[in-house]
């Protein structure tokens, strides 16, 4: 049995998680002044990622108390290439005002190099990015609506083994996009591709692991979608992870990425299996392209892969219920941070 949340505040007086569990929707308020760890211990993010079979785009901005960051990623997936371009700074301490919760409050960041919006009109969100000398001399210009098709998402509250300590998370699967990515003279058009919002905010511990994977399109005319993840904070209340398929949403439990290797080291661009102890999971994740990073600045240090490409395989959702993925589009990844 996963506990299911209940409507309320996020955290008590004393800064703690009052309920550990998973919802469909930000049931619970979360406030930043509530929290009571010293030492700059705040991460606010939003992600988003949308494409289809041949590109993507993805967009980061991060408050983390003593670093601030944004990413702006263009895929190919064709040429299996990408390039991102990230800023960093020092000490936001909250500057960006992050907003304390999904479904309103714009972001907007502008400076000479870079312009970035995520207006919420309504259940759509608009993002505007702009970005001069994005790759050599070209700028990008990104005007994206992403607007949702399915009336849940997954939502969790993890409390770390450290006083103080949580992760509160929505990942909205299923975005439908309309508009385009201008790179340079080339227009790319990003109209009924799909994508995800992952939505962060809490107080995380210095050294930690996750393993990451979502997919949001359309087979033989319905929508599919799924969160799978794992990896840190006491899980022993609710996992993260939920298919969505329609308007339909199923709960799982335990998933496991495996995740080849090859002499001693793992192969990240051989096929994975994605597993479950009860067998309900079984699915084959072919890599189109690694999206690779590792960076390390005094103290800090992380080392991401995310990789996309094809899902196949089936989720038992039921005794008698099966959902059949036929080569979809998305990712998975494995991320290794000391922050």
């Amino acid at each position: 049995m996963q506990h299911k949340l209940t409507k309320g505040p996020l955290l008590n007086d004393q800064g703690e998680l009052i309920e550990a569990g998973y919802h469909t929707s930000l049931v619970k308020s979360y406030d930043r002044s509530k929290i009571k760890v010293k030492g700059m211990r705040i991460k606010e993010w939003d992600y988003y990622y949308v494409g289809h079979d041949h590109i993507g785009f993805a967009l980061t901005v991060a408050d983390n108390d003593y670093l601030w960051l944004t990413s702006i990623t263009f895929f190919d997936f064709i040429e299996k290439k990408e390039h991102t371009y990230t800023k960093l700074g020092w000490f936001p301490r909250g500057k960006f005002k992050m907003p304390p919760t999904s479904t309103k409050g714009d972001i907007r960041l502008k400076s000479s190099k870079q312009t970035i919006e995520i207006i919420i009109e309504g259940k759509k969100r608009h993002l505007k990015v702009y970005v001069k000398d994005f790759k050599k001399g070209i700028d990008l210009n990104v005007n994206l609506i992403l607007e949702p098709t399915i009336k849940d998402s997954m939502v969790i509250a993890t409390p770390f083994h450290k006083k103080g300590h949580f992760y509160y998370n929505q990942k909205i699967n299923l975005l439908k996009s309309k508009g385009s990515l201008i790179l340079g003279h080339h227009a790319f058009e990003l109209n009924d591709a799909y994508g995800v919002l992952d939505w962060g905010r809490g107080v995380w511990t210095y050294q930690n692991t996750w393993y990451w994977s979502s997919l949001s399109g359309v087979e033989e005319g319905h929508l599919i979608g799924f969160n799978l993840g794992y990896g840190f904070g006491d899980t022993s209340q609710a996992s993260e992870n939920m298919v969505f398929y329609d308007q339909e949403t199923f709960k799982l439990d335990d998933v496991t990425f495996n995740i080849p290797i090859k002499e001693g080291k793992e192969s990240y661009l051989e096929p994975w299996t994605i597993t479950s102890s009860k067998q309900d999971i079984s699915l084959i994740f072919t890599p189109i392209l690694d999206r690779h990073s590792h960076s390390n600045v005094i103290f800090i240090s992380s080392l991401q892969h995310q990789v996309f490409g094809k899902f196949s395989g089936t989720i038992k959702v039921s005794d008698d219920r099966i959902i059949e993925i036929k080569n979809l589009m998305g990712f998975a990844e494995k991320v290794k941070n000391r922050w």
